[in-house]
């Protein structure tokens, strides 16, 4: 068993044991991967103040978001084709995200299904939307995750249209992975991933393969998902979402001032700062740098959340610190699945909650909701409204 002290040694193992274009899936971003490294590297401006001969005794991340208790300021972002980093790998991650007491957020595009991940929890898990152009699907697809007792919808708008990824395009990504010769190879030296993957029937998209009209098998599948992201999504959609759900409602993708006011004003009860993880708009601003100005904006009508750029629970730390209620984690997790499945998920999860704690500790807080801008080093505040 590798010793395992930080996300970097989850990613490393991460790579070894899953096949490459899924890792690949995973770690990459649009185009020149430019906005997916600032996502990370826009963290290091953000300077803390260091306090000592301060009580930190008696410490407590727990915090809550939307209305429920969390172990600390951190959910389970939705990533599609979890279920492709490790066999199951949505119901895994969903259980680790339950014991530890954080959210667990299933993708549309997930490999096992809302009803599967629902037979295997205990508590309501969170559901991100796709609206696709087959409004009739989209409805049902609504009502699945409401009759799964889900207990929140989580909207992403930064998908209308999907932004290349190279490295998908170069590797022919496809679930399950065409037999290639290349591919053919590459799995062979993954005989972890290959065994486990033998044990499950769940290695398709499993909200849409017998769910979408027409969609039975992976060649109906291609054509459907092509055609079906909706280039005329706009805040009037949003209402007809608004219209069929009565649970609390996230929308996902904002990293704009004036998107933030227009979210607050729709009547959402959180919003998620953010730009898909780097993998949508190459050249758009980190969401560490937009959460202030955002937060000045609109943080006393909505909850304000952040993802993208994620990995440690320092970067946790800055963002609270920075007014975010909550924060996301993708690929933090992701290499955890990958890495060693349902017990990396929840490796991920205690790396982070102790790095959490004791940066805290060490800029003299006691308590997460507590923690504020006043931990950061001159920091400047941003213009109101800019």
């Amino acid at each position: 068993m590798p010793v395992i002290t930080c996300n970097a040694d989850l990613q490393k193992l991460a790579r070894r044991r899953v096949p490459r274009m899924f890792y690949d899936y995973a770690d990459s971003g649009a185009y020149t991967e430019g906005t997916y490294r600032d996502n990370t590297s826009a963290f290091e401006k953000y300077k803390l103040r260091q306090r000592v001969a301060v009580n930190i005794d008696n410490r407590s991340v727990k915090s809550d978001m939307i209305g429920r208790d969390v172990a600390m300021p951190v959910a389970l972002a939705p990533v599609g084709l979890t279920g492709m980093q490790h066999a199951d790998g949505e119901i895994a991650s969903a259980r680790a995200a339950e014991k530890f007491g954080v959210p667990f957020t299933l993708s549309t595009m997930s490999v096992c299904s809302i009803e599967e991940v629902a037979k295997h929890t205990t508590k309501p898990f969170w559901f991100q939307l796709y609206v696709m152009r087959d409004r009739g699907y989209i409805e049902a697809l609504i009502k699945r995750a409401y009759d799964a007792n889900c207990e929140a919808l989580v909207l992403t708008l930064d998908l209308q249209i999907l932004g290349q990824r190279h490295k998908d395009v170069k590797n022919g990504l496809s679930t399950p992975p065409k037999p290639t010769i290349a591919n053919m190879i590459n799995l062979a030296t993954k005989p972890r991933w290959c065994w486990n993957m033998l044990q499950t029937k769940n290695r398709s998209f499993g909200n849409i393969v017998g769910h979408a009209p027409g969609v039975n098998n992976m060649n109906n599948l291609a054509e459907w998902t092509a055609s079906q992201f909706d280039q005329s999504l706009d805040w009037s959609s949003i209402e007809w979402v608004k219209s069929r759900w009565d649970r609390k409602l996230i929308l996902k993708g904002i990293n704009d001032v004036e998107d933030a006011k227009i979210a607050a004003d729709i009547g959402a009860d959180a919003i998620i700062v953010s730009n898909h993880g780097g993998r949508q708009l190459d050249g758009a601003a980190a969401p560490i740098d937009m959460l202030a100005r955002i937060i000045d904006a609109v943080g006393d009508r909505i909850e304000v959340h952040m993802d993208s750029g994620i990995r440690t629970g320092q970067d946790v730390f800055k963002a609270i610190a920075l007014g975010a209620k909550s924060t996301y984690i993708g690929r933090a997790y992701i290499y955890g699945l990958g890495a060693m499945g349902e017990v990396g998920v929840t490796t991920a999860l205690e790396v982070m909650k102790k790095e959490l704690d004791i940066t805290m500790a060490l800029c003299g807080e006691t308590d997460i909701k507590d923690v504020g801008r006043h931990n950061l080093l001159d920091f400047e505040e941003p213009r109101k409204n800019s």
